[in-house]
């Protein structure tokens, strides 16, 4: 046992709390709590989530997360080597891609041929309707007289009335349009504005404007932890989310003027509020781990 685990499981003592209790307060899993008190990380997804499992229990046992981070740095594995699993799944796409090309082009040179001989079976045809088919209509057109047509005055006057008609038609139409438009009250509701007002390291803050509710809506495209809290510091949900998993949480925060969202992996994961999404003021490449902050006004203030 290391002497981070050791500390770990004497403040959980200390507290009554067993890791049962313990799981059930910051939904780790059970063999996750008992690999940090052991100081074994090996069955843990990788270093990042190792650095958020134990910051998660320390918040629950009410203990200084930077103060455990700083004292424990030697025993707490970074994460600046993480990328490695993706450059290598990169690698093994691309050679994925080149073998289903180069089957690709054994198939062009077949659907060339078929297509050049449809192409010439068409040509044979038309050639055939247009030759064939005008001389056998000469030859019919000769043993007969042509043919006159004489159009009827009362039909030329039909005519004249239905064209008059329908101008009459149109005019009734475009002025019914106008007026539709003329009586039909414009919106003038404002919309919502999310913006941006403040950032610096890794917290940014945020205005909620002309918004009838606050709801905010996280959604992972891969595996990321969360920490919703209102004003007061009251968590409303943390936890794991991941596309094999819990993908999103929906917190509804409408009785709240302010809300921080701790975002663990921002690369990870999408912000919407009222269903509009939020940008990052901070790029989640250059910052992995934000704080965002975001102050509602109500719509009637």
């Amino acid at each position: 046992m290391t002497e981070l685990g050791n500390r770990l499981k004497e403040a959980r003592l200390a507290k009554g709390l067993s890791l049962e209790d313990l799981q059930s307060i910051t939904k780790i899993q059970k063999r996750y709590l008992i690999g940090i008190e052991e100081g074994n990380y090996s069955s843990m997804p990788g270093n990042f989530y190792v650095r958020a499992f134990v910051k998660q229990y320390a918040e629950a046992l009410q203990l200084n997360p930077d103060e455990i981070f700083e004292t424990y740095k030697n025993e707490i594995p970074a994460t600046h080597n993480e990328d490695l699993p993706e450059q290598l799944s990169r690698v093994k796409t691309r050679k994925t891609v080149t073998e289903g090309s180069s089957k690709i082009f054994d198939i062009i040179p077949k659907v060339l041929i078929g297509v050049f001989i449809i192409g010439a079976a068409g040509l044979l045809y038309y050639f055939f309707v247009n030759n064939v088919g005008d001389k056998a209509n000469d030859q019919i057109n000769n043993g007969k007289e042509p043919v006159k047509f004489v159009r009827s005055e009362n039909l030329e006057k039909a005519d004249v009335t239905e064209k008059e008609n329908t101008k009459e038609n149109e005019k009734e139409e475009k002025n019914d349009e106008q007026k539709t438009v003329e009586e039909t009250p414009v919106d003038e509701t404002p919309k919502q504005e999310l913006t941006a007002v403040q950032n610096s390291g890794k917290n940014s803050t945020y205005d909620l404007k002309n918004a009838d509710k606050f709801v905010v809506k996280l959604v992972s495209t891969g595996q990321t932890w969360v920490n919703v809290k209102n004003g007061s510091g009251q968590s409303k949900f943390q936890g794991l989310l991941s596309t094999t998993g819990t993908q999103s949480t929906e917190v509804d925060l409408t009785g709240e003027t302010k809300a921080v969202i701790v975002v663990g992996r921002t690369v990870d994961t999408e912000i919407y509020v009222n269903d509009q999404k939020l940008e990052y003021a901070i790029a989640p490449a250059d910052v992995v781990q934000q704080n965002i902050t975001i102050q509602y006004v109500p719509k009637n203030e």
